[in-house]
């Protein structure tokens, strides 16, 4: 081979590589190897699957022709979510297990006493003509498969052409670089993870003092990232949101059971000792390095502060109150008000709308009042999806066992 191609093909592997290595996000990080490999080997379509004990996870698609036909989110659409097993019989399943590329011209005309064979139901559903097609495991440094990176119709002049041999030195290459990129995402990701489902627990025990289910927390984390959604914030800052606002009420393990969990009118003393919850929050987070508690501590401290001044514990008023706070407190105010506690019945909506309405420029900030109206049906939705049970009341009145649960993963 010519060694200045030989360079050049390097060249590209690596400079890959580097793009790799910079991007932590594992959706991101999927998207783009596949974006890459195709790239690489002028693929017209491919499709990335990981390896999960003895099963193929289905990740991401990709398909150039159809996007071009379709439209790329009506082709996202028709890609559906599914694992299989990791068997011979599939091309996958066959590349996986035996470590080794399968670089096939033409995937009809597979000899018969191959154990793998071609499906062609994805074909005849979407109206594509699979031919050539190379199949890559992506092994780590112990030479464990990782994941399989499925390549087809390599495209030459508008037409489809068998993958060639420096189309698979590329790609080999290339899934190395990813094997490893994706592990270090995956390692981020659990750790990640880790760190949120412990903000997530926190919140819930908090919660639980105070006879509120796990679903509240769920469903107004919800509701303060559909606000944060409509007031045009970024993913990672509507993200943030979602996780933050689960810590509002962690101050509440600081109060005292005698007044959280009085079941009559608290007198002006004990209110003002339950006021102090925020601080307590407050105190709780402070100094934490994590962007997420740094915007826990603001929720915690400020999601009783309204529009008009007359909130707790400072008093702040209008735009002094950090624009998380102000989002909280109407998310935080809409679940109380339309869902079920062990001490009363949920309101009917038309009554809520109606408070909410009447707290304009008083209680709320009306702009973002008017986002969240605007999105009441996303949050009928948030409601159905975690709605409380009476099973979850059960376990606040001291009824209900706990023993061989699980609670279920926070707010996703």
């Amino acid at each position: 081979m010519d060694p200045s191609r030989l360079a050049e093909e390097f060249e590209q592997v690596l400079n890959v590589g580097i793009a790799l290595s910079s991007v932590h996000d594992l959706e991101k990080l999927l998207d783009l190897i596949l974006l890459e490999a195709r790239r690489l080997t002028r693929a017209d379509a491919g499709t990335l699957y990981l390896v999960k004990g003895n099963r193929l996870v289905f990740r991401v698609s990709q398909c150039q022709s159809l996007s071009d036909r379709l439209g790329e989110e009506r082709m996202r659409q028709m890609y559906q979510s599914f694992e299989m097993p990791v068997s011979p019989e599939s091309i996958a399943g066959y590349s996986a297990l035996t470590r080794k590329v399968l670089n096939l011209g033409d995937v009809k005309q597979i000899p018969p006493e191959a154990s793998y064979h071609y499906n062609s139901s994805w074909d005849q559903k979407a109206g594509y003509d699979t031919h050539s097609m190379m199949v890559v495991p992506m092994l780590n440094r112990e030479n464990e498969v990782v994941g399989v990176l499925q390549l087809i119709n390599a495209m030459s002049d508008g037409r489809v052409i068998p993958f060639r041999m420096e189309h698979q030195r590329l790609a080999s290459s290339l899934a190395s670089q990813a094997a490893v990129a994706i592990e270090n995402a995956e390692l981020t990701e659990d750790l990640k993870q880790a760190h949120l489902d412990t903000i997530f627990r926190l919140g819930v025990a908090a919660e639980y003092r105070d006879k509120e289910t796990a679903n509240h927390i769920k469903r107004m984390s919800h509701y303060c990232a559909l606000i944060a959604r409509g007031l045009g914030w970024s993913d990672e800052e509507v993200e943030t949101i979602l996780w933050s606002s689960l810590m509002h009420d962690v101050g509440k393990l600081g109060i005292p059971d005698s007044i959280l969990q009085k079941p009559g009118r608290l007198t002006p003393e004990e209110r003002k000792i339950m006021e102090l919850h925020t601080n307590i929050g407050g105190s709780i987070l402070k100094g934490a390095k994590a962007p997420v508690l740094q915007k826990s501590r603001i929720v915690a401290l400020t999601h009783h502060e309204k529009f008009d001044g007359t909130g707790y514990t400072r008093g702040l008023k209008g735009e002094k109150i950090p624009l998380e706070g102000r989002i909280t407190v109407l998310a935080d105010v809409f679940d109380a008000l339309s869902s079920k506690r062990v001490y009363k019945e949920a309101m009917a909506e038309a009554e809520v709308l109606r408070i909410l309405t009447e707290g304009r420029g008083t209680h709320f900030d009306p702009a973002i009042l008017d986002v969240f109206l605007g999105s009441l049906e996303e949050a009928r939705r948030i409601q159905g999806r975690y709605s409380d049970r009476e099973e979850d009341f059960d376990k606040l009145r001291g009824l209900g066992s706990t023993e061989g649960e699980e609670e279920d993963s926070a707010a996703t």
